[in-house]
């Protein structure tokens, strides 16, 4: 259920096979923009615990397209308006 909730998340992008030792790396998330999810599992020492691996570039999902991310949702919900 998890793996099917974050693969239709948006801005994520989940590389979860075991199988095969597929999972996101650090590398692969630089310059990118999604959240690479991987290594989705069942934590064993909480009832309802989930253990995930998360990537992503920092410097561009911390800071500056969240910022334009929130900008453009505060646009389509009729909270800020674009001036010229």
């Amino acid at each position: 259920k998890a793996r099917e909730l974050l693969s239709t998340a948006y801005g994520v992008t989940v590389i979860d096979n075991p199988a095969k030792s597929e999972y996101p790396t650090p590398i692969e998330a630089a310059g990118k923009d999604p959240v690479y999810v991987g290594r989705i599992r069942k934590e064993l020492a909480l009832e309802n615990g989930l253990a995930i691996w998360v990537v992503a570039d920092n410097l561009r999902i911390g800071a500056a397209l969240n910022t334009v991310r929130i900008a453009e949702k505060l646009v389509e919900m009729d909270l800020a308006k674009i001036s010229n």
